[in-house]
């Protein structure tokens, strides 16, 4: 059967007629229907930063090498009184979203003051704060920190700056607590580790010297005075001391 021959231009037409078509031709599969709009690429929001959450140390003095802390002093002991204390700082800073590192699980849990450090530091606290009651004749708290290097079991410690960041964190504790406790306890201000009976024999406290980041001891009360004894041994002065020091940790965490 012989074809006939068609230009190759007939052919395009034939069989490609959309290529000749009006450029403002509609195909007809979308006759009668508007031209959808083209979307504008989606903006995918960038996630924050994670806001590293600071972790403090709580270190509820005794029994460690040196004391039990046992010794019954106006109807109560050292170490029953900062385990309390101790319990209601950690819930009231971890309803602030802090997260607390416990240097002991229980009361009588024995952990030497070169290991309460080493939690501490193990932990990379942004700040340790060891709880005790004092005993002499004066009354009211007091807050320390380390005012100059000590030596123990052939460690020296700690670092010129890590002595002038406990102190700032001891200020700023103190701070806190002044503004809390007016009017209920004495206050006996921020001294140095060397005023410590300790202290004054290895320079600085034990859990100082190991310490590699700011530590901050509070002398709550003097439990050889019975007013003292009296206000702690209370729920509600174990309160109150909890928030005055929980004060004072804000003020020093605050960015």
């Amino acid at each position: 059967m012989k074809m006939k021959k068609i230009s190759t231009l007939a052919f395009l037409v034939l069989f490609f007629p959309s290529c000749f078509a009006p450029s403002n031709a509609i195909p007809a599969n979308q006759a009668g229907t508007s031209p959808t709009p083209t979307a504008a690429p989606k903006q995918t929001a960038k996630a924050p930063a994670p806001t590293a959450t600071p972790v403090v140390c709580l270190d509820p003095g005794h029994p460690s090498e040196t004391s039990a802390g046992n010794v019954v002093q106006n109807g109560t002991t050292e170490v029953h009184i900062v385990w309390l204390v101790g319990l209601k700082l950690k819930a009231l800073l971890e309803a602030q979203g802090i997260k607390v590192v416990m240097t002991k699980n229980r009361e009588d849990e024995v952990v030497t003051n070169k290991e309460r450090a080493m939690i501490a530091n193990r932990a990379q606290a942004k700040l340790m704060i060891r709880l005790h009651c004092d005993a002499s004749s004066d009354n009211g708290y007091a807050v320390y920190s380390p005012d100059r290097p000590g030596t123990v079991q052939n460690t020296t410690g700690p670092t010129q700056d890590l002595i002038e960041r406990s102190k700032v964190a001891a200020n700023l504790v103190h701070q806190g607590m002044a503004a809390a406790l007016e009017g209920v306890l004495k206050d006996g201000g921020v001294r140095g580790d060397s005023k410590t009976f300790i202290g004054a024999k290895q320079g600085a406290l034990t859990g100082s010297i190991f310490s590699q980041v700011p530590a901050v001891l509070i002398e709550m009360v003097v439990l050889s005075n019975p007013q003292d004894a009296e206000f702690i041994k209370s729920e509600a002065g174990q309160m109150k001391m909890a928030g005055a020091i929980a004060q004072g940790i804000t003020l020093y965490l605050k960015p």
